[in-house]
Order: C-alpha cells, then sequence, then structure tokens
C-alpha cells in the first residue's frame, strides 16, 4: 500500500505522489505571535511533526517549512494594549512557541522565515498580480480582485455569491468589491511600514505565506498544511493569488482538527485557552504529545481533564513496557524503522492514521509483557525493537531525546532524593519493620512516585 492522504481540495483520499520521485516539500502555516500558545496551537505542530516523521521513515527526503507571521493586527492591538513595541510582543511570543515545540519534541523545521523578514518578494509577488490584472491599489492599500479569479472559492468549495465582505480593512469603500481582500495595508500613524512602489505599508495576512513557501519550496511543492480554521479565508486566499500570479502552489492540502473546550473553540478572545505553559505543569510533555497527536489528525478534540489522564495512562502503560524491557536486555541501539510491523505501516499509510497504528503498538506492548512475565529476553527484545520503532514515528520513543532520562532539569534532583527514601525503605525492609517501609512506599506514591519491587531490587517511576 502507498501512502494515501485527505486532500481538502479534492475532498477525497488521494494516492500521495510528490512531484520529484523521493522528495517531499513540506508548508505548515505557522504560529501568529501575538499572544503565548495553547494547545489548540500546539495541535497542529504535533500532527505535522508526526507526518514530516513519517515521510522521513518511509525514505522520503522532506523539506519542511514552517512559518512566524510576526506583523499583523493582532499583535499590533496586543502591544499597543500592552505598551510596548509590536516587535517585542512578536518576539516574546515566538520564544513562547519555539518553547512549546521543544517541549512537546516536535522536530525544528528545515526553515523557519519570518513574514518581516520577506517583504521583497511580497512586493515582486503583488507586481506579477498588477501585471495580470488581478491587483489593484486603492486608498493606500492594495486589493486582490476577487472577480478576476475565476476558481476563487474552489478551495473551500464556497460559492462567491454566498461569501461576506472580507473584513480586513477598517474601511471598504475602497475595493471594488467587499468580497476583496487586502494584498497590502497602507500605512497608518504610529504603524510599522515597508516602502513599496504603491506607498508606505505592511504586509495583509494572506501575500506572506505565498511569498514566502514558494522562495523556500519552489513556484510548485507538494503539500501545503495547517489548522482547519485557516481553510477560509487564509488558504483560499493563498490559493488564488497564487494561481492567478501562474505558480502552480501546492498539489494536496491537509487541514488538521481544531482542539475545543466545551464545545467552543480555543481562542483567547472567548478566556477559555489552556496554555502549554500550564499544561505540562499538569502533565508531562510526552503525555500531552501523545493526548494531541494520538487522535487521527482530521477529528475534532473536545478537551476534558479527564481525556487527558486516561491519554497519560495510556503512556505510562507503554513507557514502563519500554523501560523494564531495556532494563532486561541491556544497552538498546537507536530506533530501526526496518522493524516496523506491516499493519502499523498500512495504518500511517492510509491518511496517517494514527489510531490504528496505536492500536497495533499496544498490541506489541502487550505481548511485550507476556514476555516479561515469562523472563523471556529475547522475546521481550524482538517486542522492544518494534514497539520503539513505532513510538519514534509518533516521538513517543522514551530512551530517545527530549523523553530519555527525564523531561527537566529537576531530574538528578529527583533522582537522589527518591533514591535516598528507597534506601530508607530497604533498611526498615531489612530489619523487618513492614510498617514503616509501607509508609514510605506510600508517601512515595503520594507524591507521583510509583515503586516496584523486582528481583534486582525496587525501580520508580513517576506516574505525573
Amino acid at each position: 500500500m502507498t501512502l494515501r492522504l485527505y486532500d481538502t481540495a479534492a475532498r477525497s483520499v488521494r494516492e500521495f505522489t510528490p512531484l520529484t520521485p523521493g522528495k517531499v516539500s513540506l508548508y505548515l502555516c505557522g504560529a501568529t505571535v501575538q499572544a503565548p500558545p495553547h494547545i489548540g496551537h500546539i495541535r497542529s505542530g504535533v500532527n505535522f511533526d508526526i507526518g514530516v516523521r513519517w515521510l522521513r521513515a518511509t525514505g522520503y527526503q522532506t523539506t519542511f517549512c514552517r512559518n512566524v507571521t510576526d506583523i499583523d493586527d493582532k499583535i499590533l492591538h496586543a502591544a499597543g494594549h500592552a505598551g510596548v513595541p509590536w516587535w517585542a510582543i512578536a518576539e516574546r511570543n515566538q520564544r513562547a512557541f519555539s518553547r512549546a515545540y521543544d517541549a512537546l519534541g516536535c522536530l525544528p523545521p528545515d526553515v523557519e522565515p519570518r513574514a518581516t523578514g520577506h517583504v521583497p518578494e511580497m512586493i515582486v509577488l503583488m507586481q506579477r498580480l498588477f501585471d495580470t490584472g488581478n491587483a489593484y491599489a486603492s486608498g493606500g492599500d492594495v486589493y486582490f480582485d476577487v472577480l478576476s479569479y475565476p476558481d476563487y472559492g474552489s478551495l473551500s468549495g464556497q460559492r462567491l455569491d454566498h461569501m461576506l465582505a472580507a473584513e480586513d480593512t477598517q474601511d471598504s469603500r475602497h475595493k471594488r468589491d467587499p468580497r476583496d481582500f487586502a494584498l497590502w495595508k497602507g500605512a497608518k500613524p504610529g504603524e510599522p511600514s515597508w516602502q513599496t512602489p504603491w506607498g508606505p505599508g505592511r504586509p495583509g495576512w494572506h501575500l506572506e505565506c505565498s511569498a514566502m513557501s514558494t522562495k523556500y519550496l519552489g513556484s510548485t511543492f507538494d503539500i501545503h498544511g495547517g489548522g482547519l480554521d485557516l481553510l477560509f479565508p487564509h488558504h483560499e486566499n493563498e490559493q488564488a493569488q497564487s494561481r492567478a500570479a501562474g505558480d502552480g502552489f501546492a498539489r494536496y492540502w491537509l487541514h488538521n482538527g481544531m482542539v475545543r473546550v466545551g464545545g467552543e473553540k480555543m481562542s483567547k478572545s472567548l478566556g477559555n485557552s489552556l496554555l502549554v505553559d500550564t499544561m505540562i505543569t499538569e502533565v508531562r510533555p510526552a503525555e500531552l504529545r501523545y493526548y494531541l497527536g494520538t487522535p487521527h489528525y482530521r477529528s475534532l478534540i473536545d478537551y476534558s481533564a479527564a481525556a487527558l489522564a486516561e491519554a497519560a495512562a495510556g503512556y505510562r502503560r507503554i513507557e514502563g513496557f519500554v523501560t523494564r524491557a531495556a532494563e532486561l536486555t541491556g544497552e538498546q541501539p537507536p530506533p530501526d524503522a526496518g522493524q516496523l510491523p506491516a499493519p502499523f505501516v498500512s495504518a500511517m499509510d492510509d491518511d496517517l492514521g494514527v489510531p490504528q497504528a496505536l492500536a497495533v503498538i499496544h498490541e506489541e506492548v502487550t505481548e511485550g509483557n507476556n514476555a516479561l512475565a515469562a523472563a523471556d529476553a529475547a522475546g521481550a527484545a524482538k517486542h522492544l525493537g518494534r514497539v520503539r520503532a513505532m513510538l519514534a514515528v509518533l516521538g513517543l520513543d522514551p530512551l530517545s531525546a527530549p523523553w530519555q532520562g527525564g523531561q527537566d532539569d529537576l531530574r538528578p534532583v529527583v533522582d537522589v532524593l527518591v533514591q535516598v527514601a528507597l534506601d530508607q525503605r530497604q533498611a526498615a525492609r531489612a530489619r523487618k519493620d513492614y510498617a514503616a517501609a509501607d509508609a514510605i512506599r506510600d508517601q512515595l506514591q503520594a507524591a507521583g512516585v510509583a515503586v516496584e519491587d523486582t528481583p534486582r531490587g525496587p525501580r520508580w517511576e513517576l506516574t505525573r
């Protein structure tokens, strides 16, 4: 079975055939950095990280580009509200996004361009749209004429006569049609601006992604990804302006589902954002990644604490097997994609079917635990190799970075303190003071440390 992906433009699952055999180019709409990231933002990063890992595991040389929108109406509003320069808001939150991606084990993109660093490319693209008759200047702004592009609406499946006005400027009287969208916004007092042939101003939201994606991936590239909330108008407008200018642009469109809270979209304006920095104080980062990454990427996640706890328990079951099997079998080689079981490969090739792939992992863990119970080191090693190969694709191998050896700088201190308690427990048992030994174990359990007695002595793991 070859890789098949759900293409939003086709509204169906299509066989994936890259533009260049053996190579894949992928562009992901990244952060608009007006605020720190919540788990809805980072779900997209985790989902596409798994996609990139799968492409690379199956032999594709993959170029991954993820942008940063560092100039935008929302950023300017946040800066004005905070009384700080716009670039300070952008830089602070860009760093917060980078920390969140790193904390959840996302591989860095090959290139991470910022909008403000690509104004020359945007000017060139606008000139091309003027040359093709798809752009016009009015009132200091530059607009895309949607009526000049007959396929407008084809990506999102919307009819032009059902579309509302594009509310991207304060005054739409300068537009030929209220549905026209801004390519460039004229300079306003106190706002940052760049010089163009049509006057000073700053980029429109949609223009930047077309300019950056084609600069790094070429005029035609394989995959464009992002959250489903970006499908319209952002991705619709990207495709329209790029193809109107003569670029083939994206050949496949992939969109991940949203994270909701209580049936509502997660957003700062609704006050229901679950910030990543806060969430990773409540569960370990690997457990949060498991929660966000194991549902199918196109599915909706309706957040609940119970579902997060269930996901954390699921990861700990896998982690427990990997840890025990590694202790039994000794030093471990890196995960080997050659050990991926056929059912796992089939699941991932079927539109990145992580839930079905995860079922294969849990079946392998069950068999591995049976081997451990029988003290079958060879059998445990076999299952461990397969499990680690599969977990590497999901970015969840406990023996690989960033999870190996603990997930924070305090782990060495925790190691020492827990060992002191275990030594005291062992001493109590040696003098047959079982009440004291049990009390130490119970205190460790209450602190989130599970102790298991084994023939080689007590072992422990964090449970939260």
